[in-house]
């Protein structure tokens, strides 16, 4: 409970989501773009209820036998996931033995470390994507986004993007990898591009994916690859959208 908002406000998670990510802001982990990103995203989770649909779970359980089944998972994370959710990412990336890869826009050696910090603060044992030394180049993307770890993005087979732009999406897609986005908007570039959307808000997707890992890891694989190979993002998506018109709808 955050001090300054009273638990019974109708908006209380939402407000205290804006404080995680302002105390984020001052710590130098969060970029004022990123601000700006999360007041977009969360108009889109207004018309979605505030509520983690159908169709996101199932794209969240989708992605958790994708993670599950990958030799070389790993969860690539920003500032603002950082500061929403740290101790459920790296619970996330111990289930699935995946690795935690650092990869900033808006980039620099302070920042990136600040947030490597809170991950491990929050148990997590190594962080990529740190030093120069181990850096390599994706091809098709001219960001600094571009920039991923030799032993983490650059081996992976699969990358969870808990929180994403659109060309470095494509890019990895080019590159033959699996990827699994978060992304409240289902009309983004990153929410077309995806191997497997999430349209759901970070800060329910990721415990969401924490316990549906628990239960499914005791899956035989080649169900976990059943439930995978029967997913079909673009339908996913257009049931996204759908519940958007529909909350649209309600409204007027």
């Amino acid at each position: 409970m955050h001090k300054n908002i009273p638990i019974d406000h109708p908006r209380y998670i939402s407000l205290t989501i804006r404080e995680k990510l302002v105390n984020g802001f001052k710590a130098g982990i969060v970029v004022p773009q990123g601000l700006m990103a999360h007041g977009r995203g969360e108009a889109f989770d207004y018309l979605l209820g505030e509520n983690t649909t159908p169709s996101a779970l199932y794209a969240e359980k989708a992605a958790c036998c994708l993670l599950l089944i990958s030799k070389h998972p790993v969860i690539s994370v920003n500032g603002n996931t950082a500061a929403l959710c740290s101790r459920e990412i790296v619970e996330l990336s111990k289930l699935l033995g995946a690795s935690l890869e650092v990869n900033l826009f808006h980039q620099s050696q302070r920042r990136s470390h600040l947030i490597a910090e809170t991950l491990i603060e929050n148990g997590a044992t190594q962080v990529f994507g740190l030093y120069s030394a181990t850096r390599t180049m994706i091809n098709g993307i001219s960001s600094n986004r571009r920039f991923v770890d030799t032993f983490g993005m650059a081996k992976a087979d699969t990358v969870f993007l808990a929180l994403e732009d659109g060309d470095r999406c494509q890019a990895l897609r080019s590159q033959g990898k699996n990827v699994i986005s978060v992304d409240l908007n289902p009309l983004s570039r990153t929410a077309q591009a995806s191997s497997i959307t999430i349209v759901d808000n970070l800060i329910r997707a990721v415990p969401n994916m924490v316990n549906l890992t628990n239960q499914l890891r005791a899956e035989k694989v080649s169900e976990l690859i059943k439930i995978v190979s029967e997913f079909d993002n673009e339908t996913n998506l257009k049931y996204s959208t759908e519940v958007i018109r529909n909350g649209i709808q309600k409204r007027y």
